[in-house]
């Protein structure tokens, strides 16, 4: 094989350095010169030296410069021994690679952790399980990753190495036939970061949270109950409360009699999360006497200050009881988890809260010039019926009053024209959200029914308009609410808002009477959000029916204006024909929305039908309108479909929960929505 001749030359400062003394003679020239013209004698002395002081720079440039060079090379030798000492030394493990992750140098303290070479050889990523190159560095940023080897957390930081910017900077250069001039490679430098992670982990694990746990109906459970059994069902209540918070090692204090307070640490949150606080289900299945409780727990988690981590515990707290109780929430700062809620909401005997509400509803219409009342988005019945009770208390307290209605979906045109062509009501009675844009205003009092979520409102731009801000709802609770509300009255367990409306208004005074027509309205919301009183029917769900009747509710009027055209009736006919059955216990349907004036009603409402299907868990409706797709979930109290929902962005009830989907086609929805289901059985969720 024929040896390729290498040629080695000088380069950069060194090179200057090595001809300055020929570049010297030129001065010396000068020199001469300048004695020339004071002394001839004496210039051609100066001159004689000069070239004798030239011609030996000469030969030692010319017959030393094999001489330097060698001296050059057993220095740059002995340099490199020494750089190479030191990188082979060094306490820092350092590798070398070429582009695809092979390793070509490691020193000392590398291959130590390595072990083998080989392996590491053919490629790095073998030794290390989470190494990774799928972003390489730059000349000007350097990656870093974390991996983890044997039982050692390391940070790696990858630096490229330009091999052409470091052969300009030697002291020579090298030019070999043959052979390429560019040439990159990665320096990789691993990091023990082991003590720091532990060292963190443990801070972070001895942290305190605080937490509130609520029982939920205290004095419903026990009412009519003598000394005896409510000492004995507290006692048990209270014991298995104990040993659930001595497990985890926390201190529990008694606020009152149905509210604590408990602090632990933060290495306990994992255990009672992935237990799904069993605590939950351990108090609701004690049944002592046939008298049975439920508990609420809220835990806030991340703040700075134990005051912060106690307001976070409050708000979730909040939630749990907005979303019906028997729950725990946990608020990590803005994200919220959810735990338990299986249970059906107790309703509630006693009218003290409603008998609050209407009060200070009352007060706060009487203090504004305006009210404006905004349901959700493609109002239903139940939006309409609500807010035409509180357009009449306005009305009655003599206030200009306006109802927000952008878009009319079909099942709720027949009663809507039964206001806009009565000579009984104003012709502003109800107004586009664009319109009352222009109304709203700081004396304006926006009252908001049937909607607790600020997307999900007819139009949202008027929450930012005024400062007093009204809530009727009976939809539970998500992590999205409206902020800043005067007054909320948010009761899960009622029926529907139309419910919450009409116990309402048997408390704003003597003399209040709502006409025959608003009667019919709040009346069919009722009938509609209960399938005709089968679903979430309580005493009180019929003591409001029973005012609205008083108040001239006509129950034949109303079948006849919600019967169903032969369009809807063929549609639902239709959905049910071609529904599956999925994972045994659960319906899917698609249900067309061509020449349908309402397709999310009948979607709902053949959600409700595939419920009488027996072994039937939950029904899942799908349907495609205004270029989303709804999905209606039902169910009757096996699954909670509102977890379903929230889990996809959407929200509801226990047993009645929707949500929609954006840039989606019927058939992904309904993957995401069986997804969803897989993986709540897998983790025992249902």
């Amino acid at each position: 094989m024929k040896r390729e001749k290498i040629r080695l030359k000088l380069t950069g400062a060194l090179k200057g350095y090595l001809q300055w003394p020929l570049y010297l003679t030129a001065l010396l020239l000068c020199m001469v010169l300048s004695i020339y013209i004071v002394n001839r004698t004496a210039a051609l002395i100066m001159l004689c030296y000069t070239a004798v002081y030239f011609l030996i720079v000469l030969l030692l440039f010319v017959f030393k410069r094999a001489y330097i060079m060698g001296e050059l090379v057993r220095f740059a030798v002995d340099y490199g021994q020494v750089q190479h000492a030191f990188l082979k030394e060094l306490d820092i493990p350092y590798g070398i690679l070429d582009m695809e992750g092979h390793l070509i140098w490691a020193n000392d303290e590398l291959r130590d952790i390595i072990g083998s070479d080989k392996a590491a050889r053919r490629s790095v990523k073998e030794v290390f399980q989470d190494f990774s190159l799928e972003t390489l560095p730059t000349i000007e940023e350097d990656v870093t990753l974390s991996i983890v080897h044997g039982r050692r957390n390391y940070r790696a930081k990858l630096r490229l190495l330009d091999m052409d910017e470091y052969q300009e900077d030697a002291l020579w250069e090298a030019e070999a036939e043959g052979q390429p001039t560019s040439n990159m490679l990665m320096a990789v430098y691993l990091y023990d970061e082991t003590e720091i992670i532990s060292l963190k982990k443990e801070n972070a694990e001895e942290r305190m949270i605080v937490g509130l746990l609520y029982i939920d109906n205290y004095e419903e459970a026990f009412e009519g109950a003598d000394e005896v059994r409510r000492s004995l069902v507290t006692a048990w209540v209270e014991r298995e409360i104990n040993k659930y918070m001595s497990s985890i090692d926390a201190i529990l204090k008694k606020l009152e009699k149905d509210k604590y307070i408990f602090v632990f640490k933060q290495k306990y949150l994992n255990v009672i999360e992935t237990n799904r606080f069993s605590i939950l289900e351990e108090i609701r299945n004690l049944n002592i006497y046939e008298l049975s409780v439920t508990i609420s727990i809220g835990i806030g988690v991340g703040a700075p200050t134990y005051t912060k981590s106690y307001e976070l515990a409050r708000s979730a707290m909040d939630l749990a009881l907005g979303r019906g109780g028997d729950q725990a929430v946990v608020k990590d700062g803005e994200k919220i988890s959810y735990y338990g809620g299986k249970s059906v909401q107790m309703e509630k005997n006693t009218r003290v809260k409603a008998r609050v509400k209407a009060h200070a509803l009352k007060e706060y219409i009487e203090n504004r010039e305006r009210v404006v009342i905004m349901g959700h988005s493609l109002a239903d019945i139940d939006a309409l019926g609500a807010a035409v009770g509180v357009y009449r208390v306005a009305k009655t307290l003599e206030k200009k009053a306006h109802i927000v209605l952008s878009d009319v979906i079909g099942s709720i045109r027949p009663m809507l024209e039964r206001f806009q062509n009565n000579p009984e009501y104003e012709e502003d009675m109800f107004l586009t959200g664009a319109k009352a844009q222009g109304l709203v205003d700081d004396n304006t009092l926006l009252v908001v029914v049937d909607v607790n979520r600020p997307n999900y409102t007819d139009c949202k731009e008027l929450l930012g308009l005024t400062k007093t801000i009204v809530i009727l709802d009976h939809h539970r609770q998500t992590g999205e609410a409206i902020e800043n509300a005067v007054l909320s009255y948010i009761e899960p367990y009622a029926s529907s808002t139309c419910e919450m409306v009409a116990e309402i208004l048997q408390y704003i005074g003597e003399g209040f009477k709502l006409k025959p027509l608003e009667a019919d309205a709040m009346y069919a919301g009722v009938m509609i959000d209960t399938n005709n009183f089968l679903t979430k029917t309580g005493v009180r769900t019929f003591e409001a029916a029973a005012y609205l009747r008083r108040n001239g509710a006509d129950v034949t009027k109303i079948r006849k204006l919600f019967r169903t055209n032969f369009a809807e009736y063929q549609a639902k006919a239709e959905a049910i024909s071609s529904s599956e059955v999925f994972m045994e216990y659960y319906i899917f349907a698609v249900s067309e929305s061509k020449g349908l004036e309402s397709p999310t009603v009948v979607a709902a409402q053949t959600a409700n039908d595939l419920l009488d299907i027996d072994n039937i868990k939950a029904s899942f409706v799908f349907t495609e309108f205004n270029d989303k797709i709804y999905v209606s979930a039902r169910s009757i109290d096996e699954l909670n479909v509102q977890v379903v929902m929230e889990k996809i962005g959407g929200g509801g009830h226990m047993s009645a929960a929707g949500t929609q989907f954006e840039d989606c086609a019927i058939e992904e929805a309904m993957e995401r929505v069986k997804a969803v289901l897989r993986e709540m059985t897998e983790k025992g969720e249902i």
